[in-house]
């Protein structure tokens, strides 16, 4: 590949990124638009302006400004620590990459242009393997530079790294220490409850802790059976009931609908609508119902709360059984944040699932091989002529040859990568995650890993499927096959950075699935109001692998192909602008992981310098640099020390909280006289049913009742609305709270 196809390929991007973006500052102007691009705000419900003028259809970069002056305390306010985290990465990633861009255009690039006796062409006619390390010819004195400059990258990067650390280190204890009192504090979730046939589940709870934990023990709430399963079990049983006893009942809830159809102008009747009251399928169960079938719809799990959040930690860390299978406990998650279906899992089925969801993502790996191997062979025109014959004439013209080895080849890849976040997110589902945000960082993880296998080392290592796994056979000879490989790839990552980088990032301001459906809303079903949507929280899982995966790409291609970095340095400051418009105006937080996703970015750096070290190591020695390669290889163990360092200085905080500060907090609590308060909030905040209050949630003997069906979409987020149901009408009635247990 030369300049001009990549000029041609950075050409098209640019096009792309100008045209959305001037649609991007148009269409935020408009009204009917504000539930897609203001999502945060449309709670609020500020009253918008809806006269007609000139300056709502005039591009203009206000926006830009906006998130640009935004101060991590408002940051923090607006979308939580783990908005502030993520900014972090992409402030980092500019930082370490503007020293890396300035060190290798200064060092390494003059080096590598003049690195052989040649005659050079005009700058757009020039290969751009000219611009890599492979035109430095073997036995060089000059790969001293690129010695220094992979030391100063290093350096640089290390002691960011440590200063981010350090600091988001603290921002997650003051998280801890400052915020109001959080019941997740004092809570833990209990897993395994060994079944009685003569007492329920709740019973059992009580009775366990009360005699184990008599002086700590505060209250408990079981967990019911929830999830698709369930609901269509129910639904099955009541429309035998119903089918059983007649159909009348139903027929006189049934009403003709009068909706204006949109596509003709006219009224239909074609279709019947069952009432949403008290009568309909999940709102009908009797008292004797709720008294039968009480304890079956009971799960083996439950949250129990104590009176301290030290007594809560102390449990949550320790065995309660011989049997290390039952009653295992570990701290809750935040109200918000608990995934409720898989709460109901029997915990002796998780290792079970894990197993099978790695069997699965191994296998999701391979066959993804597949498309990314094709993807990489249309970078090389000689075997795409033999594959398709009918193709020769084509690819003789210079714009095809162009657009074919310089744009296609990075955007069909990015196509097939779309596919893969739904799928791992259902890996991450099936493992039996409890909690929202650990299975958004289970699934960023793998996304992660997956992403970083098939973009770079599959490309690098081009062919068929044997050959690639074939590679690593050998480890003693990955440095020197590294070495070949990755400088003769490194022009198409570069491709790669503007058609997925770029490119994502005009699509990710534009959201144009939900302004789709906004507009097929208004203009096609005729529904004018401003609805928030619930279900838009940041797609962290998503996101930060892409942005990883920048950096890596960087750090292993930064001393080997010095050209990828202007691209990759654009690419972040464009996405601190832009993802920090998305979180202030468009994404909903809900929960907060009080920054757990750090320590993810923070081992994927270490690797990616790791990586970029031993490549470094082998092109050295293919290079005949025996002088370069001796340096390398304390660099090496210096990296890993400081890894090891920063694991034990640093991550034990996002692991576990400190006992020190969470004595403090309960001794500053009752000198308050808070505690008391703490306790109620703590009694009402797990409420596994949407729109249910305290008492629904912990009924009383003297107060049973029935609870309506609630929403099924606890994950998505749309609490309020009341079509999509998936619990019985009533729930097992046990004790209230008491304080002590006793």
């Amino acid at each position: 590949m030369d300049i001009a196809a990549l000029l041609t390929s950075a050409g098209i991007n640019i096009a792309v990124c100008v045209v959305l973006f001037t649609l991007y500052s148009i269409l935020r102007k408009q009204p009917s638009n504000v539930n897609v691009y203001f999502g945060r705000r449309l709670a609020s419900r500020r009253s918008k302006s809806r006269d007609l003028c000139l300056d709502r259809f005039v591009p203009s970069p206000t926006w830009v400004m906006k998130a640009w002056e935004t101060t991590q305390e408002e940051m923090l306010t607006t979308g939580g620590l783990d908005a502030v985290v993520f900014s972090r990465m992409v402030v980092f990633s500019i930082r370490v990459f503007s020293v890396a861009a300035i060190i290798c255009t200064i060092l390494v690039l003059p080096v590598n242009y003049y690195g052989q006796d040649r005659i050079h062409k005009n700058i757009p006619f020039e290969s751009l393997e000219v611009f890599t390390i492979e035109n430095v010819k073997e036995g060089s004195q000059w790969l001293w530079a690129h010695c220094l400059a992979l030391y100063i990258i290093t350096l640089t990067a290390c002691t960011l790294l440590y200063s981010e650390y350090k600091s988001i280190t603290n921002l997650r204890l003051v998280h801890i220490t400052s915020s109001q009192p959080n019941p997740s504090h004092f809570a833990i979730v209990v897993r395994g409850i060994p079944w009685s046939s003569e007492q329920s589940y709740c019973e059992t709870v009580k009775k366990f802790f009360s005699f184990y934990h008599p002086t700590t023990y505060l209250s408990h709430q079981v967990v019911y059976k929830s999830g698709v399963v369930e609901k269509l079990k129910d639904d099955a049983e009541y429309m035998c009931k119903m089918l059983s006893s007649g159909c009348g009942s139903m027929e006189q809830t049934c009403k003709p609908s009068f909706t204006q159809c949109y596509f003709c102008g006219g009224s239909t009747n074609s279709f019947k609508i069952i009432s949403n009251e008290t009568d309909s399928i999940h709102g009908r169960t009797s008292y004797s119902d709720v008294h039968l079938n009480g304890r079956k719809k009971e799960s083996a799990a439950a949250f129990v709360f104590f009176k301290s959040r030290y007594d809560a930690l102390t449990v949550s860390q320790s065995l309660q059984t011989s049997n290390p299978m039952l009653w295992v406990t570990e701290l809750a998650p935040e109200p918000q944040d608990v995934y409720w279906p898989n709460l109901c899992i029997p915990y002796k089925q998780l290792w079970i699932r894990k197993l099978f969801t790695f069997a699965a993502s191994v296998t999701f790996v391979l066959v993804f091989l597949i498309p990314v191997t094709f993807a990489q062979g249309l970078t090389q025109l000689e075997k795409l002529e033999k594959m398709f014959p009918f193709l020769t004439g084509m690819l003789q013209k210079k714009f095809v040859i162009q657009l074919v080895t310089g744009y296609l080849p990075s955007v069909i890849l990015v196509l097939f990568l779309y596919a893969v976040p739904p799928v791992v997110m259902l890996f991450s589902t099936m493992e039996g995650c409890i909690s929202r945000s650990e299975r958004k960082k289970s699934a960023c993880s793998k996304v992660l890993y997956f992403t970083i296998w098939n973009v770079f080392f599959v490309n690098v290592f081009a062919g068929s499927v044997i050959s690639q796994l074939a590679v690593f056979s050998s480890l003693t000879e990955l440095p020197a096959q590294l070495a070949k490989a990755v400088p003769a790839q490194a022009t198409y990552f570069t491709t790669y950075v503007l058609s997925s980088g770029w490119a994502s990032l005009a699509f990710e301001i534009m959201q144009l699935f939900p302004l789709f459906c906004n507009l097929f809303q208004r203009f096609i079903l005729g529904y004018n109001e401003d609805t928030m949507n619930g279900d838009l929280t940041f797609p962290y899982h998503t996101e930060v692998p892409r942005i990883l995966l920048f950096g890596f790409l960087g750090f292993t291609c930064s001393i080997l192909a010095p050209l990828i970095l202007p691209f990759l340095l654009f690419y972040f400051v464009l996405a601190y602008l832009v993802y920090r418009n998305q979180i202030l105006n468009v994404y909903i937080n809900k929960y907060d992981s009080g920054g757990q996703l750090w320590p993810i970015a923070h081992n994927t750096t270490v690797i990616s310098l790791l990586v970029a070290q031993v490549i470094a190591l082998g092109v050295f020695g293919i290079k005949e640099a025996p002088i370069a390669s001796g340096f390398t290889i304390p660099l090496l163990i210096c990296t890993v020390l400081f890894h090891q360092y920063c694991r034990e200085r640093f991550l034990p905080v996002f692991k576990n909280n400190a006992t020190q500060v969470l004595i403090d907090m309960d001794r500053r609590d009752e000198r308050c006289g808070k505690m008391e308060q703490i306790y109620e909030l703590v009694n009402s905040a797990y409420c596994q049913f949407s729109g249910s209050t305290q008492s629904e949630c912990f009924s009383s003997h003297q107060g049973e009742r029935e609870l309506d069906r609630t929403p099924k979409d606890m994950e998505t987020g749309k609490e309020n609305r009341q079509e999509d149901i998936s619990w019985p009408p009533v729930l097992h009635s046990f004790d209230k709270p008491v304080i002590g247990g006793k």
